[in-house]
């Protein structure tokens, strides 16, 4: 396979541990080098398994979701004990601009398409567990959540479920967290700053979605707003809200549901 990128590396197995591979690239959208933190399952004989996208929250990085949660030892064991079927986990960078690029389309880069278009051409040259065939979900957490609802739901021909844990429903409430000014986010298209006009627009191709909320997160009102506005336009979706604040013991906690949901939807 000729490679989409001018440049990529990926770690050695001799030195990898836990079932995790991790991978740079050059992206011509980012117009930099991007990384990929990536949890394969053991055994021998898996091709074309699914892909799961995680995206991580302001702050992070390609890193944080294993080293934060350890949700590489926990797919390990939901996949021994059967509650979940082989599955990548792809946890890439946001692009690492300022604080977060929010998943969006910048002047100087295009930190969208990273995720849609060279993450998954990373993942899919680079993993030989991985291929074409691969079926594709998309997940995240508070900043990540923003970005996995508004890309799976725009991006409904790639993604067959999406998932997002704690997540900023419109982009003004990235203010909470970024020392960046919102005019550095701006958007020509209204739609990329809200998950509630992005579902409006593709209204009629939404993939099956979930998202969840601690009772206690400073995002819980915006997120049972969302809910109320997807009820009153009876779009089908799943919301729950939970025990919990605005950190990594409820993501650590809650996660499974995300990918139990995803199992549900790939093995139908």
């Amino acid at each position: 396979m000729l490679s989409k990128f001018r440049t990529t590396e990926i770690s050695d197995p001799r030195f990898e541990s836990n079932q995790l591979r991790h991978i740079t690239v050059k992206s011509s959208n980012l117009r930099q080098r991007g990384d990929i933190t990536v949890y394969v399952p053991s055994g021998y004989n898996l091709e074309d398994l699914p892909i799961a996208i995680l995206l991580h929250g302001v702050y992070g990085s390609h890193w944080i979701w294993s080293q934060k949660t350890g949700i590489h030892l926990k797919m390990e064991s939901w996949i021994k004990n059967k509650e979940i079927k082989p599955m990548i986990i792809a946890m890439p960078s946001d692009g690492l601009w300022g604080d977060g690029s929010g998943y969006l389309p910048h002047t100087h880069a295009d930190f969208e398409k990273w995720i849609t278009e060279d993450v998954v051409q990373a993942v899919i040259e680079l993993i030989p567990q991985a291929s074409l065939q691969s079926k594709l979900c998309i997940a995240g957490l508070s900043m990540g959540g923003f970005g996995a609802l508004r890309l799976g739901v725009k991006n409904h021909h790639m993604f067959m479920a999406v998932s997002g844990l704690s997540s900023i429903t419109v982009l003004k409430e990235i203010k909470l967290f970024v020392q960046e000014p919102l005019t550095s986010y701006h958007q020509l298209e209204k739609e990329n700053e809200s998950i509630y006009q992005t579902i409006l627009k593709y209204k009629e191709h939404i993939p099956p979605f979930r998202f969840d909320c601690g009772i206690d997160d400073l995002l819980i009102e915006s997120n049972r707003k969302l809910h109320l506005q997807l009820k009153k336009l009876n779009i089908k979706h799943m919301y729950k809200e939970n025990p919990g604040k605005h950190e990594w013991p409820y993501w650590e906690t809650y996660i499974k549901d995300t990918f139990l949901f995803f199992n549900n939807i790939l093995n139908k």
